[in-house]
């Protein structure tokens, strides 16, 4: 197992190395009991869903877990130490060999073929690893994905991270949105003893100097989250250690290359709001296990990269479902001074606020419980239809009409985008493209 590419320590100097919010349900249910254990003993803490803070009301969210057994839950922890637990758990298995190193490139054979990597050791030697199938996963700031997709990242906006020492909760167990000015603040445990926050800060830059950040988050941010938490804010400000993560976007559009698959933050990305990366992620690697099981020859380069096609299709419904939602919550959570789009945020709030299907369908959505793309657009537009029927009962007027037409054209272009991003057919129709259907090399 090999880190990532040098220029990643440069980009991520300022960086919380341990900023996710990994409440990933589809995770703890999937994986293995040998890989499993790797939240037991991390102090990771049991997430059963979100509660949301809005103009002083507050509404709970919990995950629709009545049909599964107590255990399932979802999972919050310092997402580095969940990651180291996996490469013990790998060092440890008899056919793996440990390698520690930097990737300063990818080896390839007649400029198609990729044969291995080349990286450097510790003490500086430069070595090359040979393998029939090399897997990417150098994360968001990958410098080896240039040359295997399309690396069209967007930066929406940036997270200002802080932990909160020794506080409560208003909801243990529970991630906490607030839907403040201009977009949203999180708060969740991530150990016993420890609540990250985030901060979101709309841009693709931080308009703020360091010597600026401590009085932003006093004078603007402090009066918008819930009384309980602000003395531990403040206290996080003032013991500095303030850290800045780019929330970054890219669809996947892969090249097939025979010889390597991308995975991870490397291939695919989506806001962070909704803390679906580690679902995402998880979910492709039990998928990839599943499509490579019944593999006779890695060394057939050629046939084993149009079989892997069909990994870019069969993860579609999971990843899509998940992204499109953290991409349209964003955009419908932040503060906007267009009157349809304020209209939308508090139909969205509102909505989700009925309990029942009207909240355990979204945040079976975006738990990766229910990964259908299909009921994701059907509830995201009865939230807008909702918000019309608030605007004209009990007595239209043409401006509420108007203003109604307006939060139905809103909706469709935040959400319309993203799906055409992440491709209309391979969303809804994946059944309809021939790679689905692509069996694997013979023994």
């Amino acid at each position: 197992m090999l880190s990532p590419s040098p220029d990643n320590s440069k980009t991520n100097q300022q960086a919380p190395y341990e900023i996710r919010f990994s409440t990933a349900i589809l995770s703890i249910s999937l994986l293995s009991p040998p890989i499993s254990d790797c939240v037991d003993q991390i102090d990771a803490q049991r997430v059963l869903g979100y509660v949301l803070f809005m103009d002083g009301k507050k509404t709970k969210l919990p995950y629709p877990l009545e049909k599964f057994h107590s255990e399932v839950a979802g999972r919050s922890f310092h997402n580095g130490r969940f990651v180291q637990m996996m490469r013990e758990k790998a060092a440890a298995l008899q056919f793996v060999r440990m390698e520690q190193g930097t990737v300063t490139s990818l080896l390839e054979q007649n400029n198609k073929n990729v044969v291995g990597v080349q990286y450097r050791t510790k003490d500086g030697q430069q070595l090359k690893a040979y393998a029939p199938l090399t897997v990417i996963c150098d994360g968001c700031f990958s410098n080896l994905r240039r040359s295997l997709c399309h690396p069209k990242v967007e930066v929406p906006s940036s997270f200002v991270g802080l932990i909160l020492e020794n506080c409560q909760l208003p909801f243990e167990n529970y991630g906490h949105v607030i839907l403040a000015d201009p977009s949203p603040i999180l708060f969740y445990r991530i150990s016993s003893t420890e609540v990250r926050c985030l901060v979101d800060i709309p841009g693709p830059k931080v308009p703020l100097v360091w010597s600026g950040m401590a009085n932003y988050l006093k004078a603007t941010v402090a009066s918008q989250i819930p009384p309980e938490l602000q003395d531990a804010f403040l206290s996080a400000i003032d013991r500095g250690n303030i850290r800045i993560m780019p929330n970054s976007s890219m669809p996947a559009e892969p090249y097939h290359t025979p010889g390597a698959l991308l995975i991870g933050d490397a291939f695919n990305m989506r806001h962070p709001l909704t803390g679906g990366g580690m679902t995402v992620a998880l979910s492709d690697i039990v998928l990839l296990r599943d499509l490579i099981k019944p593999v006779g020859d890695l060394n057939d380069a050629s046939s084993l990269c149009r079989y892997l096609e069909s990994f870019y299709i069969l993860r579609k419904p999971m990843a899509s479902t998940i992204n499109t939602l953290a991409g349209a919550l964003y955009k419908v959570f932040s503060v906007s001074p267009d009157d349809a789009r304020k209209e939308l945020r508090q139909a969205c709030f509102d909505y989700l606020s009925l309990g029942k299907i009207f909240s355990g369908g979204p945040i079976a959505l975006l738990s990766g419980l229910n990964p259908y793309p299909l009921s994701l657009v059907l509830h995201f537009f009865a939230v807008a239809f909702y918000g019309v029927g608030r605007l004209l009962l009990p007595f239209p007027s043409f401006e509420r009409m108007w203003v109604g037409a307006r939060i139905v054209l809103c909706a469709f272009g935040i959400i319309f985008p993203i799906i055409k991003a992440e491709g209309i057919r391979q969303m809804f129709l994946p059944t309809s493209i021939p790679a689905f259907y692509r069996a694997p090399p013979h023994r």
